[in-house]
């Protein structure tokens, strides 16, 4: 099985040594999928466009991310109820992270029969977020605390900024090893952006690269999804618990907000929670369009950015966790 990732040697008749090639582009350009190499490159650029500033002046926000993190394990648990396998009910709750090169890199790993099914949902109820979101956010808050307006967040030091990535990395590394390699790259991507020292590296990681790297997992992935595997009952079993693992995300992440409404003594717009499903910056966008048709002078893009990137380190972490139970 080793064999496979690499063209194999053979002597001819000749006597001289011949390359016996395994596959054609498509086969090659497949091993940055299959042995987990593109999606942290993929999270390389994330971090690299990504400010990290409204997660570090409200810390809080944190806890909004690890709530809409909820959708995975209530969608792993509908999956196992369905019959899938513990490998690949833990790929298919992964989709709830709404973080499309997450969801590839674990299912590559536990279950890459389903990569095409669960590549398709990941991707495609990342862009319905504009869809999905409103009406479940609507339906959780009342009009009032939609209104509610967020003060201004305090200025984050360049200090706070480059040591964040480092420690974000450190603990990562030594609580969850299997999480390092997505973890790891989103956050010296972000150092690259805040060192203020390589801008022609991080404007290549945030343009170029993550461009490039799009490209190849897209093609090869798609290339994954032959009709035979993905023509089957499965495959809209995978689809409706993707939309399952949104819609109790973006429930979780309200509700939280609604506690920590009522915890800060109304000073919180639970509508921000909704935004801890990481797909970033859409999932913020949407927070920001619900707050202002209610109230046109509220301005909740920063702050929906804190459980926004909270949600990014989160369903990294839910991957690792999978992957140290499955893989």
């Amino acid at each position: 099985a080793g064999l496979m990732n690499y063209p194999v040697y053979e002597i001819g008749e000749d006597g001289l040594q011949h390359t016996k090639e395994l596959g054609g582009l498509l086969y090659y350009l497949y091993q940055g999928v299959k042995m987990g190499i593109y999606p942290p490159l993929i999270f390389l650029g994330v971090g690299a466009m990504t400010d990290f500033g409204p997660l570090i002046a409200n810390p809080r926000s944190l806890l909004l991310g690890a709530a809409a993190q909820f959708g995975i394990f209530t969608t792993f648990l509908g999956a196992v109820a369905l019959g899938f396998t513990g490998a690949e009910a833990a790929s298919i709750g992964i989709i709830g992270g709404a973080d499309g090169p997450t969801a590839i890199f674990l299912t590559s790993k536990l279950a890459p029969h389903l990569l095409g099914p669960i590549a398709v949902a990941a991707y495609s109820y990342m862009a319905l977020v504009p869809i999905i979101q409103p009406p479940i956010m609507k339906a959780l808050t009342t009009k009032e605390e939609r209104m509610v307006k967020m003060e201004q967040l305090r200025p984050v030091t360049k200090t706070e900024k480059i040591v964040f990535p480092i420690m974000v990395t450190i603990l990562g590394a030594l609580l969850l090893p299997s999480a390092a390699g997505l973890l790891g790259m989103l956050m010296l991507g972000n150092l690259f952006r805040e060192s203020g020292v390589v801008d022609r590296i991080f404007k290549t990681a945030q343009n170029e690269l993550i461009n490039i790297v799009t490209i190849f997992l897209g093609t090869t992935v798609g290339a994954t999804a032959s009709a035979e595997k993905f023509l089957t009952p499965q495959t809209l079993m995978i689809i409706g618990l993707g939309l399952l693992a949104f819609c109790v995300g973006t429930s979780t992440g309200v509700l939280f907000g609604k506690v920590m409404y009522i915890a800060s003594g109304k000073k919180i717009n639970p509508l921000i929670g909704s935004a801890g499903v990481s797909a970033v910056p859409m999932a913020a966008r949407v927070s920001q369009v619900v707050g202002q048709k209610e109230n046109p002078s509220n301005f909740l893009l920063m702050h929906a950015m804190g459980p926004n990137v909270a949600g990014v380190i989160g369903s990294a972490i839910a991957a690792g966790v999978l992957l140290s139970i499955f893989g």
